[in-house]
């Protein structure tokens, strides 16, 4: 099964860390990242899809993706 996640924080290191955690464990990048700026908070946020081929599994709505 592809399972696909959109990884999505603040525009800060805990963000990068968390996409390297997931390319570490064997997610791949699946296009651009985006960005947006929230005015009310002064903040950028950041987005980054990701995928994963997952061998012996079926997909279940239930499942956690970030654990696959």
């Amino acid at each position: 099964m592809k399972v696909y996640r959109f990884i999505t924080g603040p525009d800060d290191a805990s963000f990068c860390h968390r996409v390297t955690d997931a390319l570490n464990k064997g997610w791949e990048l699946a296009g651009s990242a985006s960005l947006s700026f929230n005015a009310a908070t002064n903040q950028m946020y950041c987005g980054q899809p990701v995928v994963k081929t997952v061998h012996g599994k079926e997909y279940d709505p239930s499942m956690k993706l970030g654990e696959q």
